[in-house]
C-alpha cells in the first residue's frame, strides 16, 4: 500500500513538473513574440521619426582640405543634405574679425576642416569657434521648428517652409532664391532652374551671398552682361575649356531679375529696365538662329530605314511626330494622353502656357495616317483615357521626375538624330529644328502667317515671324541673279 502510493505521488510530481516546463516554456514564447513585435514597433517608429543634424560632406572636397557643411534631414529611412550658407549680421556698420574669418573661406557654402568642425561641433569657447557654433546652432533650431510645423512630414513640405523663412525683401539674391523655389514646389521646374542658374552667375559675378536693390542699376546691369559675354576659361571634368555665354542667356537671366523687380517693388530704388532712349537698360535679345529644314530633307529622314524596335527608330519616330503635330515640342509630345484624342483630331494646351489664364492657347491637330501609325507603333497599350499616350512619363510622377524624364527623353532624340542624319548626309537636327522646319515648310507651301501662328498656338504673328526661316540658298540665288543679266549673255 506504501509502495503504491509512493508510486502515485512519483508519477504525480513528474506530471505536475511537466506541466510547469510547459507552461515556462510557453510563456517565454509569448514574450519573445511580443519583444518582437515591440522591436518591430520601435523600428517602425524610428524610421518615420524625423531626425536633423549638422555634418560635414567629406564625400565632397573642397580646396585647402575644407568640406562643405551640411544640414541632414532623415526620414523613414532617406536622407537629403542642404546646404547651409553664412550669412551673418553685421555688428554695426561691418563684420566682426570672426565674421570675416568664416566668410573667407565660404566656398559655395560653408566649408571648414575636421579640425574646426570638431572644435565648433564642441561647443569651444575660444573664437573663432564660438562665432560659428551659435550660427550652426540657430540653423538645426531652426530645422527642428520646421520638422515640427510640417505635418504630415514630407521632404518637399520641410524645404518649402525652411527656406522661406530668414529672407530680406531688400536682398535681391533672397528674394530670388524664394522665388526660384516656389516655382519647384508649383511644378514648373524648368522656370525654377532658370532661376538657379540666375542665381548663381549673379553670385559668381557680385563674389557677395546678400546684393540689395538698391545696387541694380543701369551701369551695374551693363557691367555684368559684359561679364557674361566674355569668354572665361572653366574646369570641366578633367578638360579645360573656354565658355561663351550668349546673349539669350544673358536675357534670361536679367528676364529673372526683372520678375523679381517687379515682383517687390523695392522702395526708393529707381526702377532701371526700360528703353535706352529713356536712359533705362534695354534686356538683351539673342539671336534666334532660324534653323529649318525643306520638306526633302523631312521626307529623307521619315524615308531612313531604323531598325525595328530600336532606341533610334522610336527617337526618329517622335522627331517626326513633334513634326507633323504642328511642330509641339517634346515636353507637350510626352505629356500627351489618349483623353487628349477625340475622332480623329489631338486637342492640347501647350504646357509652356498652361500656368496663365490670359495666355493659354489650345492647338487642335488632325491625326494623318503618319501620326496614326507613330501612335500605333509606339503607343501604351490598352490606350485608356487617363493613360500617357508615350511610354515616358508614367501617372504619379513628381514634377522633378517628370523634368528629368522630359530631359533625357530629349537628349536621348538629339543623340539618335545626329546618327540618322549622317546616315542620310543632311545637316545635323534636334528637337528644337522640328518646331522651326513645320514653320518654314507650311510657308514655303503658301500657307499664311495667320494660319501658321494659328496652328503653332501663338498670340502674336510677331512671335510667328521668328520661327519663319529664310529660303533655301538656292532659292535665294535665283531671284539675286535677276537683278541683273548674266556679262557673259550680253553681246
Amino acid at each position: 500500500m506504501y509502495v503504491m502510493f509512493t508510486v502515485h505521488t512519483d508519477i504525480f510530481i513528474f506530471i505536475l513538473y511537466y506541466f510547469f516546463v510547459a507552461f515556462c516554456i510557453q510563456c517565454m514564447y509569448i514574450c519573445i513574440q511580443y519583444l518582437k513585435l515591440k522591436i518591430k514597433d520601435m523600428e517602425r517608429k524610428q524610421r518615420k521619426e524625423v531626425t536633423t543634424a549638422i555634418m560635414l560632406e567629406k564625400r565632397m572636397p573642397r580646396k585647402g582640405g575644407n568640406y562643405p557643411v551640411k544640414l541632414r534631414v532623415t526620414f523613414d529611412r532617406k536622407q537629403k543634405f542642404y546646404t547651409i550658407r553664412y550669412v551673418p549680421e553685421k555688428i554695426g556698420d561691418d563684420f566682426t574679425e570672426n565674421q570675416k574669418y568664416w566668410l573667407r573661406k565660404k566656398d559655395k557654402s560653408i566649408s571648414m576642416s575636421e579640425h574646426e568642425f570638431k572644435k565648433v561641433m564642441k561647443g569651444n569657447s575660444m573664437e573663432p569657434y564660438k562665432t560659428m557654433t551659435i550660427y550652426l546652432q540657430t540653423q538645426e533650431e531652426q530645422a527642428q521648428t520646421t520638422k515640427e510645423k510640417v505635418k504630415p512630414f514630407t521632404f518637399e513640405g520641410f524645404e518649402a517652409e525652411y527656406f522661406s523663412k530668414p529672407k530680406d525683401k531688400d536682398d535681391l539674391f533672397s528674394v530670388m532664391d524664394t522665388t526660384g523655389k516656389e516655382m519647384r514646389e508649383a511644378g514648373r521646374i524648368s522656370t525654377a532652374v532658370t532661376f538657379e542658374c540666375a542665381l548663381k552667375s549673379l553670385k559668381d559675378f557680385t563674389a557677395k551671398e546678400i546684393f540689395s536693390f538698391a545696387n541694380v542699376n543701369v551701369k551695374w546691369l551693363k557691367d555684368y552682361e559684359k561679364w557674361m559675354l566674355e569668354p572665361r576659361i572653366v574646369n570641366i571634368g578633367k578638360k579645360v575649356k573656354t565658355k561663351n555665354n550668349s546673349r539669350t542667356t544673358v536675357g534670361i537671366y536679367l528676364r529673372n531679375v526683372r520678375t523679381v523687380f517687379n515682383r517687390v517693388k523695392p522702395v526708393g530704388v529707381l526702377y532701371p529696365f526700360g528703353k535706352p532712349k529713356s536712359g533705362l537698360y534695354a534686356i538683351p535679345k539673342g539671336k534666334n538662329t532660324k534653323k529649318a529644314l525643306t520638306q526633302a530633307d523631312v521626307a529623307k529622314i521619315a524615308g531612313y530605314n531604323a531598325i525595328q524596335g530600336t532606341v533610334e527608330e522610336k527617337s526618329r519616330d517622335l522627331w517626326l511626330f513633334s513634326y507633323l503635330c504642328n511642330g509641339i515640342n517634346i515636353k507637350d509630345v510626352v505629356r500627351l494622353k489618349y483623353a487628349n484624342i477625340a475622332g480623329d483630331k489631338i486637342t492640347l494646351i501647350r504646357a509652356k502656357t498652361a500656368e496663365s489664364v490670359e495666355e493659354q492657347t489650345t492647338i487642335d491637330i488632325i491625326i494623318t495616317r503618319q501620326i496614326g501609325r507613330i501612335i500605333d507603333r509606339h503607343g501604351n497599350k490598352p490606350g485608356t483615357k487617363d493613360q500617357y499616350i508615350f511610354d515616358i512619363l508614367h501617372n504619379g510622377m513628381t514634377p522633378q521626375d517628370e523634368y528629368r524624364a522630359i530631359q533625357q527623353a530629349v537628349q536621348t532624340i538629339n543623340k539618335n538624330m545626329i546618327n540618322v542624319c549622317n546616315a542620310i548626309e543632311i545637316e545635323k537636327v534636334t528637337t528644337y529644328t522640328a518646331r522651326h522646319s513645320f514653320a518654314t515648310v507650311l510657308k514655303r507651301s503658301g500657307a499664311s502667317v495667320e494660319f501658321i501662328s494659328e496652328s503653332l498656338g501663338h498670340k502674336n504673328k510677331q512671335t510667328t515671324q521668328n520661327y519663319l526661316a529664310g529660303f533655301e540658298d538656292e532659292e535665294k540665288r535665283k531671284w539675286a541673279e535677276k537683278l541683273l543679266p548674266d556679262p557673259d549673255s550680253v553681246k
